[in-house]
């Protein structure tokens, strides 16, 4: 059961949750327009851009890129330089992408539900992680970059 509690099953079940809501057509609500295909595009694809390019750094620099592993190096450089969790920050982009392509604007509360969960199960720990194996390196890292944007 543990293959269960790592963030793609959790982005898997906001989506899901979120294209239920979208086709229960709850209160007649819609975001309206052609305009928001175009919105949903931009933000799935620039998550998944995100997400690829912190792929990319990850196995550059020869480490796990699987949560609750132990990190091999930190990485500070590519994405990293930005935000210190480009793929989470790509899934919530992505999930917001597909409340607007669904039509769910009653959906949109479950975007910050999606990060606060995503932080407390799975950013915390990481960082904790860190921060026990690198100490100043990490402590440094934290300070010129932000956790999110």
């Amino acid at each position: 059961m543990k293959w269960i509690d790592i963030p793609p099953v959790w982005w898997a079940a906001f989506v899901a949750l979120s294209w239920w809501i979208g086709r229960a057509e709850l209160f007649g609500l819609s975001f309206g327009g052609d305009w928001i295909g175009l919105l949903a595009g931009i933000f799935i694809g620039g998550g998944l851009i995100l997400i690829a390019l912190a792929a990319l750094e990850m196995r550059k620099q020869r480490t796990t890129i699987i949560p609750h592993m132990e990190a091999d190096r930190l990485v500070q450089s590519g994405i990293f330089r930005r935000t210190r969790n480009p793929i989470y920050l790509g899934d919530a982009l992505m999930l917001l992408g597909f409340i607007l392509r669904f039509d769910a604007p009653l959906a949109l509360p479950l975007l910050p539900v999606f990060v606060w969960i995503i932080e407390r199960r799975f950013i915390i720990p990481e960082e904790d992680r860190l921060r026990r194996k690198f100490r100043m390196d990490f402590a440094r890292y934290c300070e010129k970059t932000r956790r999110w944007v």
